[in-house]
């Protein structure tokens, strides 16, 4: 059965929208894979170091060259990756900060993103057969057509760096604007209900792939 990575970003925890939304994903994930594995990455408790010295040094030398500190970034590195490689499924449920992935996701990503480990030196991507879901909650309204659509930095910069490490079934569900249910004139619930179809879509479209395969 699949294995499902669950990356939660957000650091608002239960007053977080994304992770509200990615707990709905879980929930319509299990219904399709009764029996798949769930397992949980949070960005917000894990404290990612963020890329110095002994990683490069690490990531770029041979390992019985390593010193105890670049043996050690590495370690970690080998752990993100090995959760990466084992999903068949990956879902991220993130804010967007400032136009753009918060910096808790962007050290994930320069963890994750390693040549010979995820990537070839032809800048090939060794991270294949995946699917993948982004949900990203935003203040602002940044939906197709919008006035405000070129602002997002977020999903273009996901959909490259993902596709780069070879993840290329990749779904974004855009969930905002969140700003009036901060200001008191929407509901949770009801940015919930509204973003729910595209949820079960895109758990739908996987399930319907896996049984057509």
């Amino acid at each position: 059965m699949p294995k499902l990575l669950v990356i939660e970003v957000s650091p608002r925890h239960d007053h977080s929208i994304s992770r509200q939304l990615t707990a709905q994903f879980i929930a319509h994930w299990r219904q399709e894979y009764p029996d798949g594995e769930v397992v949980r990455r949070d960005l917000a408790t894990t404290k990612l170091p963020y890329i110095d010295m002994a990683w490069i040094m690490g990531a770029f030398s041979p390992p019985e060259t390593h010193s105890s500190e670049s043996a050690a970034a590495m370690k970690l590195s080998d752990v993100l990756i090995g959760e990466l490689k084992a999903a068949d499924h990956i879902v991220i449920g993130t804010p967007m900060h400032n136009l753009t992935i918060p910096a808790s996701l962007k050290a994930y990503i320069d963890h994750i993103v390693r040549v010979g480990a995820t990537v070839s030196a032809r800048n090939e991507g060794l991270v294949i057969g995946k699917k993948a879901a982004v949900i990203l909650a935003s203040g602002g309204d940044f939906s197709h057509g919008s006035p405000t659509e070129h602002f997002n930095h977020a999903s273009p910069y996901l959909r490259v760096v993902l596709g780069f490490i070879g993840i290329q079934d990749l779904q974004i569900v855009l969930a905002g604007p969140t700003r009036p249910i901060m200001e008191g004139r929407e509901t949770p619930s009801a940015l919930l209900d509204r973003v729910d179809a595209s949820l079960q879509t895109t758990v739908k479209s996987w399930a319907t792939a896996i049984a057509a395969a």
